[in-house]
């Protein structure tokens, strides 16, 4: 019988992100797979779930798993008292059973034999797959959360693989992916786990040798580290991993001959710190490169390793490899693109009588560049121009962007002074005619020190969140004269506004990636800005600026935040 398409989950006709997400991962699994919640409502299911369940995913989305399929052999409702698959779920545990029954949507009961497993869905809430097939037979077998010392039976290995791929998949940062490797195999699978990897420079480094001691994972710092070279032509079961050959059995007689090589070496210094009997190595490999080797070690269970156990491990090693290859992709990406955002943003100059910091910090799921920036230059006429801006968009383009619109502006301001709104109009005809910006926000200021030895500010206002002045007694309030609308819209006239800044004053021009968050208003966002700024005002300026940022922006901030905070001397005794 052919299985049946998918039917979409929500009333809109499309699952969210996180469903399609999940939906995508248990379609991978050959058999029967749902993931429910931490009240064991179920989040997502597979099309081969629907077949074998004869309900469409619309009928099972939002239910309590329990009170819709769990039955006895006769269709009837299971109490939750006698339901084993219940007692793991709240156990928080990994549990199998082969005798169990679903009701299907027809009121008939179908014998199963089901895995589950605590489950990453994203976010902090804890999720459990559960998968299941139709049983020919029942067996008398309980719940079993013990490692393995055989191969695994086929619904624990699909599990097993399924929960590697939606973990390993789920984060960008390499360090983070080796835990989660380790968490996976260790001790399910074996009670050593050692990671090696081959760096950019085609050096290799124990990352990790780990030893599972009950439930505690011990990290072996004095057995990680440099390793020596990868050997080209050696036999022994690393160095032929380590080039990416297949996967191959060892233990302690392996490497008791004479070395070949001073991996060799490092190999034998392991088992003998280790006390391992046997152990599966197998390469990590991307789709262009061998990234590493991971061996899997066996010292307090019982039996040896099998040629069975080969598979499951390169299956693991697969998925690790293509994790681990994307991870140092974005690594990579992340770095070149920070390096490039270093170079645009300008370093401030210095002022006499004025402190002046800046921050930038980019959008955390992005390539790391945007169209945040700020900028301070001396004008021609001995004052100081300050800028805050945001040009739409927080990638490569917005980047480029925001350089070609502050570096017309200091040509701008340059050849006229004041008034800044002359300047603004100026560059918002230009930006409109010879750029591909479409829309952006800034605020262009003037400072200048006035005769009875304050500072002047003047400034014009397109769009952006106003300033925010914080007195030396934490007065804090925002600037919103001057304020007109946003670059690229229409042409017209600017407005202009003047403020004399208090001794001892810190002004703070940023964007609004500090103060938006989802599901709150702006409002809000500038009223934390305001009250954490004033409890902050007797703080060094450095630190008003980092502690400002940690206090105020969100938690779930998707955007990039530029600053720039200056502070006025103070009244001289």
């Amino acid at each position: 019988m052919p299985v049946p398409e998918r039917t979409e989950a929500d009333e809109s006709g499309a699952p969210d992100a996180r469903t399609a997400a999940l939906i995508r991962a248990l379609e991978a699994i050959g058999t029967g797979a749902y993931v429910v919640d931490e009240l064991g409502r179920i989040l997502a299911v597979n099309a081969r779930a629907e077949h074998l369940l004869a309900r469409p995913a619309v009928d099972l989305l939002g239910q309590d798993a329990h009170d819709l399929l769990h039955g006895d052999a006769h269709g009837q409702p299971l109490p939750r008292t006698r339901c084993r698959m219940r007692q793991a779920f709240h156990a928080g545990r990994a549990a199998q059973a082969d005798d169990d029954h679903f009701v299907r949507g027809d009121g008939t009961a179908l014998p199963i034999s089901w895995t589950i497993t605590p489950y990453d869905i994203g976010g902090t809430a804890n999720g459990t797959l559960v998968v299941f097939d139709a049983s020919a037979r029942a067996q008398e077998a309980g719940p079993s959360q013990q490692p393995v010392t055989g191969p695994l039976p086929e619904l624990e290995r699909l599990a097993l693989l399924a929960e590697t791929t939606t973990r390993l998949t789920s984060t960008l940062d390499v360090e983070e992916a080796l835990r989660r490797l380790v968490t996976l195999v260790v001790p399910r699978l074996a009670d050593w786990a050692v990671i090696d990897l081959i760096t950019e420079r085609d050096e290799v480094w124990r990352k990790a040798v780990v030893h599972a001691t009950g439930d505690t994972l011990v990290y072996h710092e004095e057995l990680q580290g440099p390793m020596p070279p990868i050997p080209q032509e050696s036999p022994m079961p690393l160095s032929r991993a380590l080039r990416g050959a297949a996967s191959t059995l060892a233990g302690p007689k392996t490497y008791q001959r004479e070395p070949d090589s001073g991996i060799a070496v490092e190999q034998r210094r392991l088992f003998e710190a280790t006390g391992i009997h046997s152990a599966a190595i197998a390469p990590i490999r991307s789709a262009r490169e061998v990234l590493g080797a991971l061996t899997l070690g066996r010292a307090g269970h019982p039996g040896d390793f099998t040629s069975t156990d080969l598979h499951l491990l390169e299956d693991i090693t697969r998925r690790a490899g293509l994790a681990l290859d994307n991870a140092r992709l974005y690594q990579r990406q992340r770095k070149v693109a920070e390096t490039m955002q270093n170079h645009l943003l300008p370093q401030m100059p210095r002022v006499p009588g004025l402190e002046m910091t800046v921050r930038y910090l980019p959008a955390p799921d992005a390539s790391q560049v945007g169209g945040d920036w700020y900028d301070a230059f001396p004008l021609s006429d001995g004052a100081t121009a300050l800028a805050i801006g945001d040009v739409v968009g927080h990638d490569l383009e917005a980047a480029a962007g925001m350089a070609q619109v502050r570096n017309m502006l200091r040509a701008y301001a340059w050849s006229q002074t004041k008034p800044t709104s002359r300047i603004v109009e100026r560059l918002d005809e230009a930006i409109r005619h010879i750029t591909d910006v479409t829309m952006a926000t800034m605020i262009l200021a003037r400072l200048e020190e006035a005769d009875d030895g304050r500072w002047r500010l003047s400034w014009s206002n397109a769009g952006h969140p106003p300033p925010l002045l914080i007195s030396h007694d934490g007065l804090a309030d925002y600037l919103t004269d001057g304020h007109g609308i946003l670059l690229g819209v229409t042409a017209g006239p600017r407005p202009d506004a003047t403020a004399l800044l208090p001794p001892g004053s810190t002004l703070v021009l940023y964007t609004d990636g500090l103060v938006e968050e989802l599901g709150h208003t702006l409002d809000e966002g500038l009223m934390r800005l305001r009250r954490h700024a004033a409890a902050l005002a007797h703080r060094p300026l450095a630190s008003f600026t980092d502690q400002l940022l940690r206090r105020v922006r969100p938690a779930g901030n998707d955007d990039d935040v530029a600053l720039l905070a200056l502070r006025t001397p103070s009244i001289r005794p």
